[in-house]
């Protein structure tokens, strides 16, 4: 499939998102302003039909935002982000619920995204039934073919979750994802919480799931090597800013934002001449209360410049399907 020419399933423009903290009646009566987390600041993304889009970046960079965000939980401050052309802010009763639906987000925790009290196959009924996906009737051989789908055993429709491993319940959550019929798929952190020998089963999984039923996929981690395996394009985020977009190829052989370059060679198994580059990950993320002033990178940037310091960089595009937002590179 050629994913250049494809018209994007989902549009990210210029989206911001912030978190109003609370306002105590002290700060009120000295007249001090309200203060809120800026977690995503001009945000520009597209995910295009049946490509896996990998989002990466340190732990607070505004990833697991995002990825709220692109599914309606998280509303935006400013800034649209548009389904098949539509504002997915102004949707509306049958028109919300078609979208609550095609995109669906597979979160990072197995067990808390999963009711304790339902059995897996009451989990996936109440799903197939919210949204009208088939006939009651026809409810049980639906079922029957999900667990096939994620490779469960058909005793599992009677069994708990805590009956379950790690890998097993994230299976499990990817089946509820897929019982919709889902167009799109948000998976944040999917296997961050199991073990590396079950990770790679999940993730093959998924993989396998993707280009059988046609997925479209936001794939949200932190670990670099397995966004590579598995992705066709990488965002990288830094501070609630997407600093790079490239494709997975391009981006870890050729990085061109230093935080890219930096997050590469930090990371163990990649290319050593890597290890050669100047770039480095030193000092904390800034917090995101009081972000940086121009380049949010540049107080950990070594070769930042007084012309970091003062403008912000734009994410403008670049020679190869890349845009990459850095005044330098």
């Amino acid at each position: 499939m050629n994913h250049k020419t494809e018209i994007p399933v989902l549009t990210v423009d210029d989206v911001c998102v912030t978190f109003p903290l609370r306002y105590s009646l002290w700060e009120r009566l000295h007249g001090y302003p309200r203060r809120a987390v800026q977690a995503l600041n001009g945000v520009h993304l597209t995910l295009r039909p049946g490509e896996t889009l990998g989002i990466v970046g340190e732990s607070g960079c505004g990833k697991s935002t995002l990825a709220r965000a692109l599914v309606g939980l998280n509303g935006t401050s400013h800034g649209e982000i548009h389904f098949h052309g539509q504002n997915i802010a102004s949707l509306r009763g049958r028109a919300r619920r078609d979208f609550n639906r095609r995109v669906q987000m597979i979160f990072q925790d197995p067990y808390g995204s999963l009711n304790p009290r339902m059995t897996v196959g009451q989990i996936l009924t109440e799903a197939l039934t919210v949204h009208h996906i088939c006939p009651p009737v026809e409810i049980p051989s639906r079922i029957r073919s999900l667990l096939e789908l994620v490779r469960l055993p058909a005793d599992a429709v009677n069994k708990l979750p805590k009956a379950f491993s790690g890998g097993q319940r994230q299976r499990i959550g990817i089946s509820r994802a897929l019982a919709v019929e889902p167009e799109v798929i948000v998976a944040d952190e999917l296997v961050s919480a199991l073990d590396v020998s079950v990770q790679a089963q999940v993730v093959n999984l998924l993989l396998d799931l993707q280009a059988r039923l046609k997925l479209s996929v936001i794939f949200v981690a932190h670990d670099l090597r397995l966004v590579r395996h598995i992705s066709h394009r990488v965002a990288v985020m830094y501070l609630g800013e997407v600093v790079e977009i490239a494709p997975a190829v391009s981006l870890y052989q050729q990085p061109l934002h230093p935080y890219t370059q930096a997050l590469l060679r930090a990371a163990p198994g990649f290319d050593t001449t890597l290890r050669s580059r100047p770039v480095s990950l030193k000092g904390e993320l800034p917090s995101p209360l009081s972000p940086p002033s121009g380049c949010r990178f540049h107080t950990r940037c070594p070769q930042a410049t007084e012309r970091c310091r003062q403008e912000h960089p734009v994410l403008s595009p670049r020679q190869g399907e890349r845009a990459v937002a850095c005044h330098y590179a």
